[in-house]
């Protein structure tokens, strides 16, 4: 038995430095701009994405379940070693298969944008912009309710997206496999997740209950990460381009119904510090240009999210915000935002 011990906790010790050695790695800028991401990663990706693709069900989460479960087990029998050897395990393959990519210097590189900061009038004129587009694509959709898509139509219209964009952004390419329904639908608002990736089986996951305007672009977002883009700004702004590039209003509405989001709440946060009245005259003018559909998507939007308020979610959004900036990703839950950053800089450099 000694020696059976001996022999775990060596195991456990040499897990343990391969995952300190993994978490360090991403410091080493050659190795991951020259092989991690550009070599490394998409083998990794296109393997994992194929072998989970086999399965019509989502295997992640079921993987996801046993691991937890059986450290918990572990640990309640006491069995340090053992556990601490699995978790070591965990976050070594983590590392390997997908944390490198929160060092890697992305789509900002690529592109040659520069994470300026902007201005109150360009934030307005963005919104405006945004509201237009929302606007145009709503009437060609029609006066009905929009028609929720199945998955395989998702996938379908994603990757005719990535595929048009793939043109002029050749780093976009990608054969779009494993994409599934969550599991976790039913638990959803209180872990607080409309889709997720996960490293792992390189499984892109939906939440299956929501309005049926959001699924589109939330497909390309989630694309973009199985593609290596970590941070949630970039993968939003790679699923960006795919949409954008893609001839489907219902794809193009989804987009700009959900960049709307995250302007309103740049463009407000900018403005809170005016007289009152100004500030109010900016609500009434977004509101006044925004037709009748689009407010009643919105309206769908936030009563669906309104109503399933807890207590639990604002827990999991820190864990998770912290999770984020301790993959490098400085502001956290809110770096979902920056998305408007890189789209106001990316309209600069094709004026």
């Amino acid at each position: 038995m000694l020696v059976k011990d001996q022999n775990n906790l060596k195991i456990c010790i040499s897990l343990g430095i391969l995952a300190i050695f993994t978490l360090f790695l991403g410091n080493w800028e050659a190795f991951v701009e020259n092989y991690y991401s550009s070599k490394i990663y998409p083998l990794l990706s296109e393997w994992l994405r194929t072998l989970s693709g086999i399965f019509p069900f989502n295997i992640g989460d079921w993987l996801y379940a046993g691991l937890i479960l059986l450290i918990l087990r572990k640990l309640f029998q006491r069995k340090w070693v053992v556990a601490g050897t699995w978790i070591f395990t965990a976050i070594f393959v983590f590392q390997l298969f997908w944390g490198i990519n929160y060092y890697r210097k992305g789509i900002a590189a690529q592109l040659k944008l520069s994470k300026a900061t902007y201005s109150r009038a360009e934030i307005n004129a963005l919104t405006h912009q945004l509201i237009d587009s929302a606007n145009f694509y709503r009437k060609w959709i029609g006066q009905g309710p929009i028609q929720k898509m199945s998955i395989e139509e998702l996938i379908t219209e994603a990757q005719k997206g990535f595929k048009n964009a793939t043109a002029q952004f050749p780093f976009l390419s990608i054969q779009i496999k494993s994409v599934k329904k969550s599991w976790l639908t039913p638990v959803a608002d209180y872990i607080g997740f409309t889709g997720y990736y996960i490293p792992f089986t390189g499984e892109a996951n939906l939440r299956d209950d929501l309005p049926a305007i959001l699924n589109p672009y939330i497909i390309c977002h989630e694309v973009a990460h199985q593609l290596g883009y970590a941070s949630e700004s970039e993968a939003s702004f790679a699923g960006l381009l795919a949409a954008e590039a893609s001839n489907n209003p219902t794809l193009k509405y989804s987009l700009y119904i959900d960049l709307l989001g995250y302007a309103f709440y740049e463009q407000y946060l900018l403005s809170s510090q005016l007289p009152y009245t100004e500030f109010e005259n900016l609500v009434k003018e977004n509101s006044s240009r925004m037709d009748t559909l689009v407010k009643q998507d919105r309206k769908e939007i936030r009563d669906f999210f309104n109503q399933r308020k807890n207590a639990i979610s604002p827990i999991s959004n820190e864990l998770y915000d912290q999770f984020l900036k301790f993959q490098q990703q400085a502001a956290g839950i809110k770096s979902y935002n920056e998305v408007i950053a890189w789209y106001i800089n990316y309209q600069k450099t094709k004026s």
